[in-house]
């Protein structure tokens, strides 16, 4: 990680705190899904039961995020990774020139039937700026720019929709700028990158920038908890 991302994390834990709106994104995340769409909703959700699903989401240091999306029930893969940039396969070193268009990314393999891609939204707007163009603290770069990398049709409207609603109502002082487009390609980072939080628990990063980020999830997000974390799986 570059010499700024234990900083970079801190910043993002304080931006956290501020953005904190339950009851503002609970409304957002009832408006995603009107009623105008109930039917297309309901076919949806009875489709995903029968299946697991995929998220992609960019949120600048993938080492902070995956500890936080691993800790969620109905996940059952986080794996950390690069994605939609124009170079196959490429090295951690090449995606921190920001030369090759790819984002520093987390992709969720998830139960629909235990957990709503709403709530993956509502955990991604919270735990990072979205407001800050092509950085997160002092991460500067397209690297790390804010982004939803949707699969589907369905995860584009309801994206799309909980972006609105939350310009809208306020939320955040400023517009949000998350990137709202389709996944085009998802590489896995190198295998030190994966399940980091719970594989290096002594390192001084680890504990003074990821660890209580993660303990401020576990408060606020109790309803969405899981009893174990689930580790990351390469592939």
């Amino acid at each position: 990680m570059t010499a700024f991302r234990s900083l970079t994390c801190f910043t993002l834990v304080l931006l956290a705190s501020a953005c904190y709106r339950a009851t503002i994104l609970e409304t957002a995340a009832m408006a995603a899904d009107n009623p105008t769409d109930s039917k297309k909703s309901a076919a949806s959700t009875t489709a995903s039961n029968a299946k697991l699903e995929t998220a992609t989401f960019g949120e600048g240091c993938f080492w902070c995020t995956e500890a936080v999306y691993q800790r969620l029930r109905g996940v059952k893969s986080v794996v950390s990774g690069y994605s939609n940039g124009q170079v196959d396969k490429p090295t951690y070193e090449q995606v921190c020139s920001g030369r090759t268009g790819h984002a520093e990314v987390i992709q969720v393999t998830f139960d629909p039937a235990q957990i709503s891609f709403d709530d993956l939204l509502k955990v991604f707007w919270q735990t990072h700026d979205p407001t800050t163009l092509n950085q997160q603290g002092h991460d500067v770069g397209t690297q790390y720019r804010s982004a939803v990398f949707y699969h589907n049709e369905d995860q584009h409207r309801v994206a799309e929709a909980y972006k609105k609603q939350l310009d809208k109502s306020g939320a955040f002082k400023k517009p949000i700028v998350t990137e709202i487009t389709p996944i085009k390609n998802f590489f896995p980072a190198e295998g030190y990158h994966q399940d980091y939080f719970n594989q290096n628990p002594n390192q001084q990063y680890c504990q003074f920038v990821i660890r209580p980020k993660v303990e401020k999830f576990n408060k606020e997000f109790k309803d969405l908890l899981s009893d174990t974390p689930t580790p990351a799986k390469a592939k």
